[in-house]
């Protein structure tokens, strides 16, 4: 299982890691509100390994069962990777396009429509955050919580789903049942 959890783990991390890397180096302004929308999107689409990896445990290794707890246990696990995978991928993105011209983009977004007292609210947030964010031990953590919440509830539902053997069973238990019929 310890194989499986790394593999899928690190597959899941690689493709939001990457695939949201390769969208920001990529395209200007893939921040705001759909540049949120759109990695969001794209971590759901890399932890949907979680649900694979619980559906290969249960169909391949449990015989087409498994329980709540040690899908839950198994999906958390691999959002512990893959959100490790994540942060790693994300801050060498960073190292390419440099720190400062990421946090550059988002206060521009952030300060934008922002004026008189607000604005230097804003901008005083800005620096503080910019000062935080240069430091590793800030930013790789806040770069990991993006991520795991997500594979939390992503973990939660394929355990909800996976632990009913008649939930997209494998095909040979399929097979099976028809030719006993």
């Amino acid at each position: 299982m310890l194989r499986t959890i790394l593999i899928y783990g690190v597959i899941g991390g690689l493709i939001a890691g990457g695939v949201l890397s390769v969208v920001v180096l990529n395209f200007e302004g893939a921040t705001g509100q759909y540049g949120m929308a759109i990695g969001y999107l794209i971590m759901l689409i890399g932890l949907s390994t979680i649900f694979l990896a619980i559906k290969r445990q249960r169909d391949v290794a449990g015989g087409g069962v498994i329980r709540f707890l040690p899908a839950l246990g198994m999906g958390l696990a691999i959002s512990l990777v893959a959100g490790i995978v994540y942060a790693i991928c994300w801050d060498l993105a960073l190292a390419t396009i440099g720190i400062d011209a990421f946090i550059d983009k988002f206060a521009g977004a952030m300060l934008e429509g922002k004026s008189g007292a607000e604005l230097a609210k804003a901008q005083a947030e800005m620096e503080g955050f910019r000062t935080a964010y240069h430091n590793p031990f800030f930013r790789l953590p806040m770069t990991f919580t993006e991520i795991f919440p997500v594979g939390v509830i992503v973990s939660l539902v394929s355990a909800l789903l996976l632990r009913n053997s008649r939930f997209l069973p494998a095909a040979r238990v399929e097979e099976e049942q028809s030719s006993e019929a």
